[in-house]
């Protein structure tokens, strides 16, 4: 892994991440020095700022309370006029098998994201995480779209919204298809409230499903660029109601659906 600290202002630092991990093992002791950065105080203020500029806070694992500042060589990010919707998971959000609700349990998604998941066997989500990111949705910077099933919470995403950017943070399910509803819910959202950029961090495969796709770290930039100007509605969509059929019509539109 190819890894170097840079400073941001007088008491932070940028780890830099090659190779598409995100982690911040193999640091150097010259580069240890950098820890103590690790637990200054973030303001939701600062981590806007951050946001863009490009970077995001990771904490190595849920007990450990120190968070590292990451920006990857190749970005991911789902281009929203080319979201791929299989023509199974289109049935099912159409039959709104799923409740969907935005910003209803905040929290609950949270801890949903922190649980092990397939392929998944730890989280990053520690309590500064959570912290930091119940102030950002306090401030309406910060979304949850939640998936039920009856009563139950069973799968769900968050993520940050600042300009027409939206950077989604983490996901989860407890029955299949319930983060995949919850993505699809996203994307419509965001193409409806006026958003240009979707980010994901990283690729997986199963975002690549969806039309995920890497870009270099200055094409990421320029894309951040345009999407700080202006402002997304992140509620546009409620105007004509959110229900699965909603959803789907702008991807049956641009011919998105299939496989």
């Amino acid at each position: 892994m190819n890894s170097r600290t840079i400073p941001l202002a007088s008491h932070i630092s940028i780890v830099y991440v090659g190779d598409n991990e995100p982690r911040r093992a193999h640091i150097s002791p010259h580069d240890m020095a950098s820890r103590e950065s690790a637990f200054v105080e973030i303001t939701p203020e600062v981590l806007l700022k951050a946001y863009a500029c490009g970077i995001f806070p990771m904490a190595e694992s849920a007990e450990d309370p120190s968070l590292y500042w990451i920006e990857p060589d190749l970005r991911g990010i789902i281009p929203l006029d080319r979201f791929h919707v299989s023509s199974r998971l289109a049935r099912t959000v159409r039959s709104d098998h799923f409740k969907v609700t935005i910003n209803r349990d905040f929290d609950g998604v949270i801890d949903g994201c922190a649980e092990p998941q397939d392929g998944r066997p730890r989280t990053w989500i520690n309590e500064r995480i959570r912290a930091l990111y119940r102030k950002l949705h306090d401030r309406r910077h910060c979304h949850s779209v939640e998936v039920f099933l009856g009563d139950d919470l069973v799968g769900g995403l968050y993520g940050v919204a600042l300009g027409r950017a939206f950077f989604g943070e983490s996901m989860f399910h407890r029955v299949r298809d319930a983060s995949k509803v919850a993505l699809v819910h996203l994307v419509a959202r965001l193409r409806a409230g006026g958003f240009v950029l979707l980010d994901t961090q990283f690729v997986t495969d199963h975002l690549k499903s969806f039309g995920a796709i890497e870009v270099p770290r200055r094409q990421y930039h320029k894309l951040l660029e345009s999407a700080l100007t202006g402002e997304g509605d992140f509620a546009a969509i409620d105007k004509i109601g959110a229900t699965g059929a909603t959803a789907l019509a702008p991807l049956v539109t641009n011919y998105r659906i299939g496989g």
